[in-house]
């Protein structure tokens, strides 16, 4: 099981760890590699990237993001999470909970999902699917505060 903690990152399967906001690429990427082989990935805008495939899921995460344009705060470390469900998978639950406040997003229908969460999901958070289910989630991590 996957768990969801926004502002925080996400809780592993089994005793793997969190992979944290802030981080570092060695870190995030060594506690990955605990449940599954990592392989690089790329991200617009990200220093590094990777990701990996654990039962029916995909899971990536990127860091040390910049924006030349100044659109968004640059984010030192661990700065992305997502998970996507494989496509044969859409039309059921999956295989693998992800979990976020005691709800399996992708173990129930969309409209259930969204029934159970209600309103007021962190900003960072953002859920995917135009199907019966959810197809993907992901977590960003909270912008730094302004220098001023």
């Amino acid at each position: 099981m996957f768990e969801l903690l926004p502002g925080a990152g996400l809780r592993l399967p089994g005793r793997a760890g969190t992979l944290r906001f802030g981080t570092d690429e060695q870190t995030a990427r060594w506690a990955l590699a605990t449940v599954a082989d990592v392989r690089d990935g790329w991200v617009c805008g990200a220093r590094w990237a990777f990701g990996a495939h654990y039962r029916g899921l995909t899971i990536d995460a990127h860091g040390d993001t910049t924006d030349p344009r100044g659109r968004h705060p640059d984010t030192p470390g661990l700065a992305g999470i997502s998970l996507t469900r494989h496509p044969s998978t859409h039309t059921g639950p999956s295989a693998c909970p992800v979990v976020l406040r005691g709800i399996d997003l992708f173990g129930y229908p969309t409209t259930e999902v969204s029934d159970a969460l209600g309103e007021g999901l962190p900003p960072t958070l953002r859920l995917s699917g135009n199907g019966p289910y959810l197809t993907a989630v992901s977590v960003h991590a909270e912008p730094a505060p302004a220098e001023g």
